[in-house]
This record gives C-alpha cells, structure tokens and sequence, in this order.
C-alpha cells in the first residue's frame, strides 16, 4: 500500500496544510506547551528552535520493534531541541545541547533530501524522532520530498506531547504512530520531564491518534508494518511513571487491541543520578510488576523487551554520530 502523504501530495492538500503550519509560528504553539513566540522572527521559546528544522543525526536503525526494523532497518530522522527536558534522557547529547544543535539548522530542500537518501539506502520507512516541535518544517520537506520520489511510511516517533491542532494536520500523512506514554502522574511529569498536564494532553494525543489509525495494523508481505500503531512505555524504578494509571487509560479509552512494546532499557544517565529515586536500573520485580499490569488490564498484544536490555542499549551519539547504535 503506498503511504497517505503520497495522495494529499498529488492533490495539493499536503502543500496547503505546510503553510498553514508555517502560520503557526508566528505566535508558536505548534506544541502543548504554546510559549506565543514568534519563531519565524528566531524568538526562543522552551524549545529554543526557530524557523528551520535542527536535524542532530540521521541513520538506519536496527533497534526499533522487530515490525518497524525489519531487515534493512528503519530510516531514523533525530530532530534537536526536544520539546521535553527528561533528566534521565538516553538521546541527551542530542535532545539537550542547544548550544550545539543551534548550529545543526538545515533547509527543508536538504531535510527532503535526508529522506530520500534513507530511501535509497534501502531502509523500510522514515522514522521521525523527537518531531513534535517542527511540524511545520516536517511537512514542508515531505512535500519537497514527496514530489522528488519518496514513498516510504512515515513514523512519528514522539514523546506523546504533541498538540491536538498539530496532529489534526498529520491526519492522513503519518502512516505510523509510535508515541511514547511515559507518565500517568503529572507531579512526576512536571518534576523530571517539565511537561506540566502530561497525563491528559498524551492521553488526548494518543487517542487521536488511534482515532486516525481506525484501529489498522497492516503488515507487509516483507513482515514490516505499513500502517498502525504502537504505544512505547518505559519502566521508571520506585514506579515513577505510575505505570498502572497508563495501561488503566489504554484498556477504557483505546482498546485492548492496542499493541503495547514494554521497555526495561532505563539506567541513570544525564542528570538522573542527582534524584536518588532514578539513580537505579528498574529491578527483575519492578519489570515483572509492570508485565503483570498489563496482563490484568487485557493489554498482551505487542513486545517485551528484555530485563538486560539496558545494559546493551546506550546510544553514543557524540562518539559517532553517523552511526550511533553500532548497527
């Protein structure tokens, strides 16, 4: 099946719906947290982005769930300046260093043209990672890109932040949504990620996104997903994510047909180990608490990842760029 962008592309939707993206930054609240700047003009706010898109790296990745990596590995897009401060986040050398990613702008002609060379790499499909403070930009380039030959399936792969208005115009264009759920406790959002309201606007976020999906999970004969949805969830130790508040919302408002990948990968990194409730890895009881969760909320479709996979999962981005997971 060719993705939806293609159609919204060729009728001119895609173009119109860039511009009015564009118009948002003027009085910027592209995401929840609406700072009004006006970014066009490079006014900062909490993302500290302007007008261009910050690319940090861009490479094949073979770490994603087994249906997005497939064999040839999804095409990850790293955008800079996340639009969440986690202080335990495992993408801080490049989610966090505005200093150095203000000097990673690029134009939408060459964020196209990033695309396009995923493509002809061979990976499955575009991974768009941390993209929920340049949408605007994003659908610019696609449009660029879409005209040039891209036809992969597009993931927005974000922290669950994201702005209904912005998803409204992602609405027929992504063809996958892989948002994380990370808090069911907005105390703990506010204190470690400075996301204020977390629970209800990723809760709000989450659900329209499954309401674009209409509840399709559609496989290729290449085994590599080519239209759904995936909820991510990391384990916190002490249960700092509230994790049952999370899988609770899923199973009343979404479904139980909806596929859950439960991680384990947390270690202290960043500023982690100056809150000494995060200055651990998650324990075997912890983890296997969280597995027990979700069994009792009806929530068995999806992944689960391995207890030791933090110990084999840091990704070294100042190290090597290019290549920052050793694929």
């Amino acid at each position: 099946m060719k993705p939806g962008y293609l159609n919204l592309h060729k009728s001119g939707e895609l173009g119109s719906r860039s511009l009015r993206a564009m118009s948002l930054l003027s009085d910027c609240n592209v995401c929840p947290h609406a700072c009004g700047v006006n970014r066009l003009l490079g006014t900062a706010g909490k993302c500290f982005s302007g007008e261009l898109p910050i690319v940090a790296s861009y490479s094949r990745h073979m770490g994603e769930e087994p249906v997005i990596s497939g064999y040839n590995g999804a095409g990850n897009i790293f955008f800079g300046n996340c639009n969440l401060k986690c202080i335990y986040c495992q993408n801080h050398e490049i989610s966090q260093d505005r200093k150095t990613d203000c000097c990673r702008e690029i134009g939408f002609e060459r964020l196209a043209e990033i695309m396009l060379e995923l493509q002809s790499s061979g990976c499955h499909n575009i991974g768009l990672v941390s993209p929920s403070h340049f949408v605007p930009q994003i659908l610019k380039s696609l449009d660029i890109a879409a005209g040039q030959g891209l036809e992969l399936p597009l993931i927005w792969n974000s922290n669950g932040y994201d702005s209904l208005q912005s998803l409204h115009l992602l609405d027929g264009v992504i063809d996958i949504y892989l948002p994380d759920f990370k808090y069911g406790n907005d105390d703990y959002a506010l204190a470690y990620s400075k996301a204020p309201c977390y629970f209800s606007i990723a809760g709000a976020a989450i659900t329209e996104m499954h309401r674009q999906m209409k509840g399709d999970f559609i496989i290729g004969a290449d085994g590599v997903l080519k239209r759904g949805m995936i909820v991510r969830h990391l384990v916190l130790p002490n249960d700092l994510a509230e994790s049952e508040n999370i899988f609770k919302f899923l199973a009343e408002n979404i479904g139980t047909n909806i596929r859950i990948s439960l991680m384990s990968q947390y270690y202290p990194v960043h500023n982690a180990n100056r809150e000494i409730l995060l200055s651990r890895k998650i324990t075997g009881r912890e983890y296997e608490k969280a597995v027990e969760l979700l069994h009792r909320y009806g929530l068995t479709q999806g992944w689960i990842q391995e207890l030791e996979s933090c110990d084999y999962y840091r990704p070294q981005f100042i190290a090597n760029r290019d290549n920052p997971f050793g694929n």
